[in-house]
């Protein structure tokens, strides 16, 4: 079984409007409104996949209950946390005239101790216990910076792989305790292995770093448009990205991240995860606002991806 954390949930409301104007009322076609943030995401896509999983978060006020009903319409199982704050909105306006995208995020209202607390015994009470368990996304304010590492902590000890889809300083202390997969940019890559720098040569050797060190077993560097790399002990893999049209970033990360835990559940090869993951989060990109993939796109991508790679 897969289950994801989303420390931080959003409910994504996705406006567009012709031309954005100040100071001047500007008339929105009807928004969309969806469940949102990293984890929430993830076991969305799974979903979409025909997978299955558990989703693990907070939810706070009307929006917290405007959140378990989306989730319930798509047929996702979840355990929520109550919470006596408000979960928080997102904001994307795509404007027509220039096919641009503007995202607001908004922070959170906060955690405190107590919640932190509630929130690992909602984790722990979990039965059966999941195989993989991925967390993505932001922290609320009032989360310590250790909270994926606490994580990391309860799944080697219950031996479920651990996925940290995070950044800055959350995802540094993860990997000081130690993960079984890793998603980094290239910034991120050069923050985890103290590199000001790094040339596309020097990428593999980086994250080799990392797992010689016993920081992680499986390395996926994300390069964008160049794709992702595929690094552990024995393999070192490049996968290109298929060239499409895009219409958004929104949700590309989590896709591609579901694409590979859906994957790696099946017992597929780490080289199919990733490959099939650049597919997830590439289909993505095909598609407005935060409506994530459609499972049509990922598998003739996949299949792109497949015939590129010589597989």
């Amino acid at each position: 079984m897969i289950a994801t954390i989303t420390i931080n949930p959003t409910i994504d409301k996705t406006f567009t409007v012709e031309k954005l104007i100040p100071e001047k009322k500007m008339r929105c076609l009807t928004p969309s409104v969806d469940a949102g943030g990293g984890g929430v995401n993830v076991s969305k896509a799974i979903k979409r996949l025909g997978g299955e999983s558990l989703a693990i978060f907070p939810a706070g006020g009307t929006n917290g209950e405007v959140l378990k009903n989306l989730l319930d319409e798509e047929g996702i199982l979840y355990k929520a946390l109550p919470v006596k704050f408000e979960t928080r909105e997102s904001i994307t306006i795509n404007e027509l005239s220039s096919n641009e995208q503007y995202r607001f995020v908004m922070p959170g209202a906060g955690f405190d101790e107590e919640d932190i607390e509630n929130f690992i015994k909602l984790l722990r009470s979990v039965q059966p216990l999941p195989d993989i368990l991925v967390a993505s996304g932001s922290l609320q304010p009032g989360v310590p910076d250790d909270f994926y590492a606490r994580l990391s902590k309860i799944t080697k000890q219950k031996g479920i792989k651990f996925f940290a889809d995070t950044s800055g300083k959350p995802l540094e202390l993860a990997v000081e305790e130690g993960v079984y997969l890793l998603k980094p940019n290239l910034l991120e890559l050069c923050t985890l292995a103290g590199k000001e720098y790094l040339e596309l040569d020097e990428v593999d050797d980086a994250a080799k770093l990392l797992i010689d060190s016993g920081r992680c077993e499986v390395v996926v560097v994300s390069m964008g448009p160049a794709g992702a790399m595929l690094v552990t002990k024995d393999i070192v893999e490049k996968v290109p990205a298929p060239t499409v049209k895009k219409l958004t970033t929104v949700g590309a990360g989590d896709s591609m991240v579901a694409g590979m835990v859906w994957m790696l559940e099946q017992g597929r090869s780490l080289s199919e995860m990733v490959r099939f993951g650049v597919a997830c989060g590439t289909a993505a990109t095909m598609n407005p606002g935060t409506q994530l993939f459609k499972k049509e796109d990922a598998l003739k991508l996949y299949e792109w991806i497949n015939k590129k790679s010589g597989k």
